[in-house]
């Protein structure tokens, strides 16, 4: 018997609009993301600016609108002054949290001109950690301010005339932790977050501001940093940020494709952590939330290899992801947009080489990694309207942070207004063939104008330089229909799916 799932969908019934910025990257530098990635001034694609010409195509075909910068674990010992001016006065730095030499080749100012080559925004992460707010107000008048004070003028003549414009900024990073160079308690965060924010705003009263919330679940403080870092920073920030990474080591397969259950629950939580503090504080204002750092890594070697230390730009956390991670990357994208009303901003992490969909060989070439199809298509055909949907589905059983009943179906309907065009993502999570059907109401269909599938009949297929084994191909239109509102479709085991279907 073939298992049947589906779902319902109506035009009246909507979740929010999905942000662009929840199709964010992330670049820290970290092994090969900046140098031997995305900046390798003696490679044959090197343009002016030593930046990777075939790169920056990969990254602007995912069309990420907005890329978080300098780090990651990475800011917290770095000072942003020592990336600015003439190269040969920059000094050569230890970066103690990775074992690694900076030698602060690429800074702010180079950064800025990688992201307007890909037609993104930063998410800047200032060092709240060894750092003064002093010098986080002077980053923000050096990027912002149009000139007339010292900072403003130094860039000016480092060779910006016109302001960057930066417009969102996270006051640290994974604080909470043990691990990062100046972890705080939530009260001591909290009190030097609210002076750094104060002297920011007084710099730019236009930015935005991202507060560090709770970034390991298996934290004792989780939850509870939260609700104390937003009584101290409800008023200065706009933004909660959380971070989620997800793993198979147990290489329990059913486990493992629960993911987007884990991302919903995590983002309410933060979402119930910002509402608490809201009633407490009587206020209707509404933090939302950036999911800034996200993606599956378990495989990467996180520490250089011996040789390698005290050195830039060598291998490091690079993964290599396979067909499973299709599925759960593709899932917890379709997560974010089940809370497009108060996620918004997501950032992969990272983008280049380091747990990244896009990889490099040094003098060589660029090449796509499984997850890069996942991520392209929900970022080109997931912005508009998030419908509420209801899913009838078999489920399984699963215990642990996501305790309950797991559809085998994970589904989500994006209207896209100006296209008149709906989109339906659906992913199979089942072994075995599912009978898909789509019912949405109060919109007049009119015809299929895309069926996409990613499928690879081994979980454990990978792409390569020189074979590309997973990538999306056409559903053959014999396997679905659409009568009226109602789309029907043969879903293969373990796949990722969307249909593209135009509307009146």
């Amino acid at each position: 018997m073939i298992m049947k799932a589906k779902i319902s969908v109506n035009r009246s019934f909507v979740i929010g609009e999905a942000d662009k910025n929840i199709f964010g990257g992330f670049v820290e530098h970290l092994g090969r993301c900046v140098y031997n990635g995305l900046y390798e001034p003696d490679h044959p694609e090197a343009d002016q600016d030593g930046f990777r010409k075939d790169v920056i195509e990969l990254v602007r075909e995912l069309d990420m609108p907005v890329t978080r910068y300098p780090g990651g674990n990475f800011v917290s010992g770095y000072d942003w002054k020592d990336g600015i001016g003439p190269r040969e006065n920059r000094p050569v730095r230890a970066d103690f949290t990775w074992k690694a030499v900076e030698p602060n080749t690429v800074g702010l100012d180079e950064f800025i001109r990688w992201c307007r080559k890909i037609d993104s925004d930063i998410l800047y992460a200032v060092n709240i950690s060894t750092n003064t707010p002093k010098a986080a107000g002077e980053l923000v008048e050096y990027a912002n301010i149009p000139g007339g004070t010292y900072w403003s003028e130094l860039r000016k003549k480092n060779g910006s005339a016109e302001p960057h414009n930066i417009r969102l900024w996270c006051l640290g990073n994974e604080v909470d932790g043990d691990w990062q160079v100046g972890h705080m308690t939530a009260g001591e965060y909290g009190r030097i977050a609210h002076e750094t924010a104060k002297i920011m705003k007084l710099a730019d009263d236009s930015i935005k501001l991202c507060a560090c919330g709770s970034s390991v679940f298996s934290l004792s403080t989780f939850g509870s940093w939260d609700i104390e870092v937003m009584r101290h920073l409800f008023f200065d920030v706009e933004y909660l940020s959380i971070h989620m990474y997800f793993s198979n080591r147990e290489q329990d397969l059913p486990k493992f494709l629960a993911v987007p259950e884990q991302v919903d629950q995590r983002i309410s939580a933060a979402v119930a952590a910002c509402d608490a503090v809201a009633a407490e504080k009587k206020s209707t204002r509404k933090i939302m939330i950036a999911l800034d750092e996200w993606n599956i890594w378990y495989r990467g070697k996180i520490s250089c290899a011996p040789e390698d230390i005290w050195q830039h730009g060598k291998a490091q956390n690079e993964e290599i992801y396979d067909m499973s991670d299709v599925l759960v990357a593709g899932g917890a994208l379709l997560s974010m947009l089940d809370h497009a009303d108060r996620l918004k901003i997501a950032c992969l992490a990272q983008t280049v080489n380091v747990i990244s969909p896009i990889m490099t060989i040094p003098g060589g070439g660029c090449w796509k990694q499984t997850i890069f199809y996942p991520f392209r298509e929900t970022s080109r055909y997931g912005r508009g309207t998030v419908l509420r949907s209801v899913i009838d589905s078999p489920t399984y059983r699963m215990e642990g942070f996501c305790t309950g009943n797991i559809n085998y179906l994970r589904s989500t309907v994006v209207w896209r207004q100006e296209e008149n065009e709906l989109t339906v993502f659906a992913i199979n999570r089942a072994d075995e063939i599912m009978e898909f059907t789509a019912c949405m109401e109060k919109f007049e269909c009119r015809e299929v104008v895309a069926a996409e599938e990613i499928y690879h009949e081994s979980m454990n297929a990978v792409n390569s330089p020189e074979n590309e084994a997973v990538h999306p191909e056409d559903i053959p239109a014999n396997r679905f229909s659409l009568s009226g509102d109602t789309l029907t479709a043969e879903l293969k085991p373990l796949s990722w799916n969307m249909f593209r279907i135009r509307v009146k």
